[in-house]
């Protein structure tokens, strides 16, 4: 019975997270869930601070690329970027759409995938209204290339830290196992999501939008962003958690530009989503719960069953259920129990890698499947839009089985 009221508890929680009934903020329903799991004595406090406790270098490195996320939307960093985009573009929605694909590219892989849902998504739809260009081509774009260029570095998702944690491979190591991998599910996401969208992107567009120089502040931003995302990779090559890196550097760039800019720091600080702190939080609770029902046996026995195949067949078998299962429990808290299990099996290097692939590329799937996207889903709802499940999954169901595929292919050949 305990068991059967934690899944039961922990599961609606997440269903909840998701489906928002109220409008009620995500934090409120994983956070109760979690709270109601101590409570009802099913999880022991001091189990559920040592949770919480673990995600610290996750909650670190949250905190430093909001920080950074912020002060680029604050100085016009990525509206600069999005209306250079534009205007690069020279009338041709076909370019404006490969530029911003670039752009969310670039985004993805030095600021994390979040950043592009928050900051870079609401500059892109300003950018395209007023270019005059049907926005969902270039929607669609954010969110998918938020979750395909999101293992290229081990900054580039923050489920990249919870799936290897303290196993995180060193820079030049992790580079080799998916750089190759990164570019083809990029690659593919790319030119799938251009053909799907062809009718929408044929048409030519205003090219010209109003004028976006980007401001002294803002170029001491930039640089600072270029520099915070040069130390990371630094500090990955040396085997380095990430979390107090990105939190000191960025930090560190915040003070340079509210001094030389002589603003309110705290005006900056107060406009950072601050509950995504406490919604990981919880769902680190959630995860240990459950792991205690026996969720890392039920994911021992899923990650083994498959290993009397052919090395492709394991992997194929995996990731595919890997990415079909982030659609149903959201990549995060799915990253922290496979974490989890992949260092109790055999060949877990071959699976860390499919696995970790899964992660990311799965929630191109659907709405539901990473918290980028459902970030990106209430960005553009904030700007009068809005996006069903059904019309994601029409453009997922075509992207992600094939680009995850192929990426797992590569994978395995290199």
């Amino acid at each position: 019975m305990p068991h059967i009221l934690i899944w039961t508890i922990s599961a609606s929680s997440i269903i909840l997270m998701l489906l928002r009934p109220f409008k009620t903020p995500e934090v409120f329903w994983v956070s109760a869930g979690a709270l109601l799991l101590c409570l009802l004595r099913l999880m022991p406090f001091a189990l559920a601070g040592k949770a919480v406790a673990e995600g610290l270098d996750v909650y670190l490195f949250l905190t430093g690329m909001m920080l950074l996320s912020e002060l680029a939307k604050e100085y016009g960093v990525f509206a600069w970027m999005a209306h250079y985009a534009v205007k690069s573009a020279n009338r041709s929605s076909t370019r404006l759409f490969t530029s911003i694909f670039a752009v969310g590219v670039l985004v993805t892989i030095f600021m994390s995938n979040d950043a592009t849902a928050v900051v870079l998504t609401p500059a892109v739809l300003t950018a395209v209204k007023r270019a005059k260009a049907p926005p969902l081509p270039y929607l669609f774009s954010c969110a998918m290339v938020a979750n395909a260029a999101s293992f290229v570095l081990p900054i580039s998702n923050p489920a990249n830290l919870v799936v290897f944690k303290s196993t995180m491979p060193p820079l030049l190591r992790w580079l080799a196992m998916f750089s190759a991998p990164s570019l083809v599910a990029i690659v593919i996401t790319y030119v799938l999501l251009r053909w799907y969208c062809h009718k929408e992107i044929s048409a030519s567009c205003n090219g010209s939008t109003s004028d976006s120089r980007l401001s002294g502040m803002g170029k001491i931003s930039l640089f600072g962003i270029i520099a915070v995302a040069i130390a990371l990779l630094m500090a990955s090559a040396l085997k380095i958690n990430l979390g107090l890196p990105t939190f000191i550097a960025s930090t560190a760039v915040t003070a340079i530009v509210t001094i030389r800019s002589q603003s309110n720091p705290f005006r900056l600080v107060r406009q950072i989503s601050w509950s995504i702190l406490p919604l990981v939080a919880s769902l680190f609770v959630i995860v240990e719960a459950v792991k205690s029902a026996g969720a890392k046996d039920l994911l021992h026995k899923m990650f083994e069953s498959p290993l009397d195949l052919s090395q492709f067949g394991t992997a194929l078998a995996l990731g595919i259920s890997v990415g079909l299962g982030t659609n149903i429990a959201n990549n995060l808290p799915l990253g922290l129990i496979a974490g989890a299990t992949l260092r109790t099996v055999p060949l877990q290097p071959m699976l860390a890698k499919v696995i970790l692939i899964a992660i990311d590329l799965g929630p191109n799937l659907s709405i539901t499947g990473s918290l980028a996207t459902i970030l990106w889903l209430t960005a553009i709802r904030r700007e009068g839009l809005h996006v069903s499940g059904w019309q994601f999954f029409k453009v997922g169901v075509i992207i992600m089985p094939i680009s995850l595929f192929f990426a797992i292919l590569v994978a395995l050949l290199i």
